[in-house]
């Protein structure tokens, strides 16, 4: 299926899991896959920049995390087990290079493999609704649009939660999208 998605949609996606792990979280939602498509370009960033929206707007709402995130251990928590979290990074280093300590949250333990945060269920079903979306449109592509359309599609996300507080309407949204869908066939 992910041979069927456009340049756009698929740097979307993957800028998806770099922003859910940026906001610390252990887990790719649909609020990240919104925040990917407006940070990249394509038919999905012209709608929501075109409905008000901005990267650093959209960023800022983003809920933070620490999952994932070395470089966010708890220093004082450690001491009191008598553990020194500046001498652990210190031996990490020297045995493995530098900042391996900070290497090891991409790696999902197999050597070569990189990765980042899975996807939570609403992401994994905004992307199926993406194929749907571009089936009921009788295209054979997926464009960053059809990616939207796919979280726009889905009730009760926390995208739609964020454009609700952002006083998006979700109509003109998804008819903008359309309409701009349709001129790029």
């Amino acid at each position: 299926m992910f041979e069927r998605f456009d340049r756009d949609a698929r740097h979307a996606v993957v800028r998806a899991r770099q922003e859910a792990a940026q906001a610390g979280q252990d887990g790719v939602g649909t609020e990240h896959l919104l925040t990917a498509l407006l940070a990249e370009p394509g038919v999905a960033a012209d709608a929501l920049a075109a409905a008000g929206l901005d990267v650093a707007g959209l960023r800022a709402r983003l809920p933070a995390g620490s999952a994932g995130r070395p470089e966010q251990l708890d220093a004082d928590a450690l001491a009191s087990l008598g553990i020194d979290l500046d001498a652990v990074r210190r031996a990490t280093d020297a045995a493995f290079g530098p900042d391996a300590l900070e290497r090891v949250a991409t790696w999902r333990g197999r050597p070569g493999i990189a990765s980042g945060p899975r996807f939570r269920p609403d992401a994994k079903k905004a992307l199926e609704l993406t194929v749907r979306s571009a089936s009921r449109l009788g295209h054979h592509h997926m464009s960053s649009g059809h990616v939207l359309l796919g979280i726009i599609d889905q009730p009760g996300n926390p995208a739609l939660d964020l454009l609700a507080d952002l006083e998006v309407s979700v109509a003109a949204l998804r008819a903008d999208v359309t309409r701009r869908l349709a001129r790029a066939a």
